[in-house]
């Protein structure tokens, strides 16, 4: 099946914690069918010393979201849009924006 949001995308997330958020998927979890969104689902964890390099302490870390608390960003209107697929001529597969019918590049 083919991704719908992709690392790189800018999405809103629409429901939980978060709720409100815009940010950049900074990576996806396809097994898992989740996504790490920039400054969405902020979790605090606790580190131990990794030698000279690296101290210990607590450490802010985004957490996976699940995709369907995310909404893509329509880069044409600046708005969340569902996402739809569509073959063009010489038979590449692009993701669409639904709500504009604009190609999402990527």
């Amino acid at each position: 099946m083919a991704a719908r949001i992709k690392k790189g995308d800018k999405v809103l997330v629409i429901s939980g914690a978060s709720k409100g958020v815009r940010g950049e998927v900074l990576r996806v979890l396809p097994t898992e069918q989740r996504a790490v969104v920039q400054g969405a689902a902020v979790a605090k964890r606790h580190t131990k010393p990794r030698g000279m390099g690296q101290p210990g302490g607590i450490v802010e870390q985004e957490a996976a979201l699940h995709m369907s608390k995310l909404a893509l960003i329509d880069p044409s209107t600046d708005k969340p849009t569902k996402v739809g697929f569509r073959v063009l001529d010489g038979g590449r597969k692009v993701r669409v924006a639904r709500k504009s019918g604009t190609a999402i590049d990527g």
